[in-house]
């Protein structure tokens, strides 16, 4: 099979490349990433001039991508440079918007920031126990986690209405919102609603939400394997020039191996990233994304830590690029359901 990008995904990943290697180096993004408001708003319309946010919707929504691999040559090129944009955010809403056949250009043009609202403190990844409630247009409940929340315009807040969930936009200036940097960088928002006003965007929206969490652990998981592919390559540098008893520690048998064994486990995550993004959208999506991101989550941990150890003491120091890298892989793990809860969902199917 050919696994080579199209002409026109590869431009795209070119030219965001090309953007972040320029004007998103390691010291401009971690300047950013941990302090408020946890992104920059210079290079967030940068980005999306770019036509970043329109490959991750379909042409029938004023996109020109949408599909799985879009996704993933998107969010890989974040993954490469750390990004802490709001991204994921935006992808997840737009699936969201296309599914109710919503007008999305103020999304996709980055003119108006989108953050989507799922998971709650008692029910970090099973929708089924939320208990955010809507009643005649008003929303009950309290968010958590909520990625980019901190500088969204709009929240797509899902909530119980009846026996089904529906979707509501609720502005951000209508709700009780806590922004707060993660321990990776970028940023999140607790979002508390009482008798928040919403408007209704997608009633019995229960495939489209999970849809749009499918199309994020896509996404996370392709960045998953943007940052280890950059980890690895550092590490084997750093191999090639660390001297101890008088040679290159890269020479050692053992390090070799152990090298080998990083790069085996990110072959497989992008094979397996491959599978997921083939099948988003389809009635097996929810299985391989489970897969993916069960995968990625053991990988990129062994990936981290094997980084750390065979850098030694500099790999847990702030300035050096390779922690900040090893502290996001590690996290994209806790995001959007971690490795035991995939694992449980895919021996359930």
């Amino acid at each position: 099979m050919n696994f080579d990008l199209t002409e026109d995904r590869q431009m795209l990943a070119d030219s965001l490349r090309r953007y972040l290697n320029d004007k998103y180096p390691i010291e401009h993004r971690n300047k950013v990433a941990y302090e408020a408001p946890f992104h920059d708003d210079a290079k967030w319309a940068e980005l999306t001039e770019l036509g970043a946010l329109y490959a991750l919707a379909p042409e029938a929504a004023g996109g020109m991508g949408g599909a799985g691999f879009d996704i993933a040559v998107v969010f890989e090129e974040l993954g490469r440079a750390l990004c802490p944009e709001p991204v994921l955010g935006a992808l997840m809403a737009s699936r969201i918007l296309t599914a109710a056949g919503a007008d999305q250009e103020a999304l996709l043009s980055g003119a108006t920031k989108y953050a989507v609202g799922l998971g709650e403190l008692d029910a970090p990844y099973d929708l089924s126990e939320m208990s955010t409630v809507a009643k005649g247009g008003k929303l009950s409940g309290r968010k958590s986690v909520v990625y980019g929340g901190q500088a969204a315009d709009v929240l797509l807040i899902a909530a119980r209405d009846g026996d089904s969930l529906s979707v509501y936009a609720v502005q951000a200036a209508d709700a009780s919102i806590t922004g707060y940097g993660m321990m990776d960088g970028a940023g999140a928002a607790e979002v508390v609603l009482e008798e928040t006003p919403g408007e209704l965007v997608l009633a019995n929206a229960d495939a489209a939400i999970a849809d749009a969490v499918n199309a994020g652990i896509v996404g996370l998981c392709s960045e998953a394997v943007g940052a280890m592919e950059v980890l690895h390559k550092m590490t084997v540098e750093y191999l090639g020039q660390r001297k101890q008893f008088g040679r290159t520690i890269g020479t050692f048998q053992a390090l070799q191996h152990r090298a080998v064994d990083m790069l085996t486990e990110i072959v497989q995550s992008r094979s397996i990233v491959i599978k997921a993004a083939s099948e988003l959208g389809g009635p097996d999506a929810a299985r391989y994304c489970s897969m993916a991101k069960n995968l990625i989550g053991r990988a990129g941990r062994l990936v981290a830590e094997e980084a750390i150890q065979m850098h030694g003491g500099i790999a847990m120091t702030w300035e050096y690029p390779g922690s900040h890298y090893a502290k996001r892989i590690i996290m994209i793990d806790a995001q959007l359901g971690d490795t035991d809860y995939h694992l449980m969902q895919v021996a359930a199917a």
